[in-house]
């Protein structure tokens, strides 16, 4: 297969990726809201795990409380910065880890904004009772599964090296 049409493969993944991955953020937020909101929170493992209802109209852990504008703007330059690199991102199959990466972090960006710009807060829902973790999302698991898979694939498999591609080619 010719490098324009892996190209052109790749984006189609990337976007169908993408797509669902809002689609089931959005439709649990939805589910949550339908069989949360107003009503006692469902225990799924006794003391340790529970469904409980949160419109958080702050950023992690609560922080930054009704700052909509300011996550709207980090989600933008946060999502342009995914886009320049997945358009500059090789096709070798090295790099199939960073890709699914960014794309999590994309479709987690997406879903959260998608609440702030429709209801001016996040809806969250999954509760560990038993280390009194905040409440989170399903955009929040794609975020920091993908962050740290990242981090760690930076650190210990990747060289410096292999992100050439993000510098700039001289023009002659």
């Amino acid at each position: 297969m010719n490098s324009n049409k892996r190209k052109s493969l790749r984006v189609f993944l990337n976007a169908s990726i993408l797509i669902v991955l809002i689609v089931v953020d959005q439709m649990s937020k939805y589910l949550a809201t339908l069989n949360l909101k107003d009503k006692e929170a469902i225990s799924i493992i006794d003391k340790v795990f529970e469904l409980r209802y949160l419109e958080n109209r702050g950023a992690a852990f609560g922080m930054l409380q009704n700052q909509k504008y300011l996550f709207l703007v980090i989600a933008t330059v946060m999502l342009l910065v995914i886009f320049y690199i997945l358009v500059r991102l090789p096709l070798d199959k090295k790099y199939y880890v960073i890709n699914a990466c960014l794309i999590l972090i994309a479709a987690g960006a997406v879903g959260n904004m998608i609440d702030r710009v429709v209801n001016d807060y996040v809806t969250d829902f999954f509760y560990f009772v038993l280390i009194d973790f905040p409440i989170f999302n399903m955009a929040d698991i794609y975020v920091t599964v993908a962050c740290v898979i990242l981090v760690i694939s930076v650190l210990f498999y990747y060289k410096e090296s292999d992100f050439a591609f993000l510098k700039r080619k001289k023009e002659d």
